[in-house]
């Protein structure tokens, strides 16, 4: 920039977080607005896979590489397939040095993002409310001006309707959060089925259950069905009576074998609603000044295949990248979208339709991918887009 720009930032996670580091490490400062009252202060979720040619890259260029593998899992790579009986369909193992997607929870991530930028850089408690070209309106009263305003703000943001009209769209599929707790003792019959890594388990007719190991002990997942949003209230079910919801989820999955059932009923919480939703793909929008998105913002998936964080990420530290080497901030945003649309519309409509595919009605449950031949594909992507940088 042959200016230094005012650049805003809409949301605290990965993708913003990300963007605001590199952004730094360029000499370039940005504030960083965010609802959320501090880091922590809600449940961030479960764990995420970094992947070599996204997410990692992203980690490189924010300089946290070294940090990044304190904290992360490559064990947890492991995945294991099941069917409603239990029978094991598919395994996957990482072999010694395996680096290509390790596991990291998604609290850590957020820490460790948020930690290493200078302190006042993200203004907590600033719940956005109205976003018009270079201006921030927030719940509190506040507002901010900005001559770039990046919408990191997730599926439902605020700044995207300045871009498109685009919104998400339901995939037909509803998700009941479960955790585990210290299962290797007070659930070791979940331990024994989730291994060190993933379980998938589905049955023919479009019910699974996804569960991951994170650390400390604890095994998190999502019971998962096709239902509509408002499921619950069609079924006369109470969200806030655990052992109303556990019952309908007895029934739903009455065909799923006695061994197979404590993923569903030792839940040590309340079970937590989501539907999931995305964007239209590949989504593109016409260059408007001053306005530009990042992550669930832009490209809102499916969660199958990982890409949603790990593009994310991505997106942020590119958008950062251009906004370094380009004199003209218009000039800047224009080469990160291009370059945005390119990556992400395929593999927004992969992920949807997998997800699709694996929640459809079949004889017998979808094989997964070939999780060895995937990661040998991040570190292949990841080399080649290193080599393209070098010479860009």
């Amino acid at each position: 920039m042959t200016t230094t720009p005012n650049i805003a930032i809409v949301g605290a996670g990965p993708a913003g977080l990300t963007c605001a580091r590199v952004l730094q490490r360029h000499g370039i400062e940005a504030t960083v607005y965010d609802a959320d009252t501090a880091v922590d202060s809600r449940d961030p979720g479960g764990t995420l896979d970094l992947h070599a040619d996204s997410g990692q890259i992203a980690l490189e260029d924010a300089g946290l590489v070294e940090a990044f593998h304190a904290l992360a899992r490559p064990e947890s790579q492991a995945k294991t397939r099941r069917d409603q009986h239990g029978t094991v369909l598919a395994e996957f193992t990482p072999g010694d040095g395996d680096e290509a997607a390790p596991e990291i929870d998604r609290g850590q991530l957020r820490t460790m993002l948020y930690e290493s930028l200078r302190p006042g850089t993200v203004h907590w408690g600033h719940k956005l409310v109205r976003a018009t070209a270079g201006r921030l309106e927030f719940a509190d009263g506040t507002s901010a001006t900005a001559d770039l305003v990046v919408g990191a703000d997730g599926a439902w943001s605020k700044v995207r309707p300045l871009l498109t009209d685009a919104a998400p769209e339901y995939l037909g599929v509803c998700f009941l959060d479960t955790r585990f707790d210290a299962v290797d003792t007070r659930h070791p019959e979940v331990a024994a089925l989730v291994g060190p890594g993933h379980l998938f388990a589905n049955d023919s007719d479009g019910r699974a259950v996804i569960v991951q190991r994170n650390s400390g002990g604890v095994v998190r997942g999502y019971v998962a069905f096709r239902a509509e949003p408002d499921w619950h209230v069609q079924a006369g079910v109470d969200l806030a009576d655990t052992g109303a919801v556990c019952a309908h989820l007895l029934r739903e999955f009455a065909g799923w074998s006695a061994g197979m059932l404590p993923l569903i009923t030792e839940n040590d919480g309340g079970y937590v609603p989501r539907s999931f939703w995305a964007l239209p793909a590949p989504l593109t929008w016409e260059h408007v000044p001053g306005v530009t998105l990042l992550g669930d913002a832009a490209h809102l998936m499916a969660p199958f295949g990982g890409h949603g964080a790990n593009l994310a990420m991505l997106d942020g530290a590119e958008l950062a990248r251009a906004l370094a080497k380009e004199a003209d901030l218009d000039d800047a945003v224009t080469r990160y979208e291009e370059a945005m649309f390119a990556r992400s519309g395929e593999l927004a409509a992969a992920s949807n339709a997998a997800l699709r595919k694996f929640f459809a009605s079949a004889e017998t449950p979808h094989l997964p991918p070939d999780h060895a031949q995937e990661h040998r594909n991040y570190e292949t992507r990841a080399a080649e887009y290193r080599r393209r940088r070098e010479t860009a």
